[in-house]
């Protein structure tokens, strides 16, 4: 496993070298562990370069993850027609080990601007959209251990800082059952986001609509909240949900 989490975005590809140095482990014992995990396709070898990257297997591995979110599945289709309709940049998100947690994404291919978030990737708790939205419905407890563990940063000049602000910023989203990151993450973004409820009326999910800044007018902007909702309520009554909100939220 260590060998395996050793690779990231910035570290493709390893050779055994890079590995000992990274796990502080013997060479011999790195080229051993590679030998297995190569046998059960877990990391492929350059025959050339003799380094190692991760293999096919955890792609499919990953699959099979992504396909046990029962959220992904019941949202996927909303996520497409919620595209197409609005034309913008669709993402689904949750909260998984402190981190915002990209599930699903839908965008147009034509469209020449993309947004650098993959599906699987992370985000600081806070970012964008998506985070706030769920933080938004944790206990006040567990948004003072994430601001803690995960401190807020200047991003843009309308960047929130001030733990203060943010808490009634989240007051606000709660209150109104929606966000609107407006510039505050990336500059010339605005984000809109809405929860994602489950039988329990828990909020398990944040559907994230992100455009330029500039695209997008009041009036447009009120017709994005309004899809927005309404197809985080439709994907919501997929999970199960009656109207009735956990007590806690």
């Amino acid at each position: 496993m260590q060998v395996l989490i050793a690779f990231n975005e910035e570290r493709g590809a390893l050779g055994v070298a890079q590995l000992s140095e990274i796990l502080n482990l013997p060479r011999v014992t790195v080229s051993r562990l590679c030998s297995t995990l190569m046998k059960y396709g877990f990391l492929r070898q350059d025959p050339d370069s003799r380094h190692y990257s991760l293999g096919s297997r955890l792609f499919e591995l990953g699959n099979v993850f992504f396909n046990s979110f029962s959220v992904r599945k019941v949202a996927a289709p909303f996520l497409t027609q919620l595209q197409m309709k609005l034309g913008k940049t669709i993402f689904l998100g949750v909260l998984e080990n402190d981190e915002l947690l990209y599930l699903d994404k839908r965008e147009d291919p034509r469209n020449p601007i993309s947004f650098t978030s993959k599906v699987g990737s992370s985000r600081p708790p806070h970012w964008g959209m998506c985070g706030p939205m769920l933080m938004a419905y944790l206990p006040e407890s567990e948004v003072q251990r994430l601001l803690q563990r995960k401190p807020l940063t200047a991003g843009t000049k309308k960047s929130i800082t001030d733990t203060q602000e943010f808490k009634e910023w989240l007051r606000r989203i709660r209150e109104q059952g929606f966000a609107v990151d407006a510039e505050t993450t990336l500059e010339g973004i605005t984000g809109v986001a809405a929860p994602i409820r489950d039988f329990a009326g828990k909020v398990v999910a944040s559907l994230g609509v992100a455009l330029i800044a500039s695209s997008a007018d009041p009036k447009d902007l009120k017709q994005i909240v309004k899809e927005t909702t309404k197809t985080a309520l439709a994907i919501s009554r997929g999970m199960g949900y009656t109207g009735k909100r956990d007590s806690r939220q």
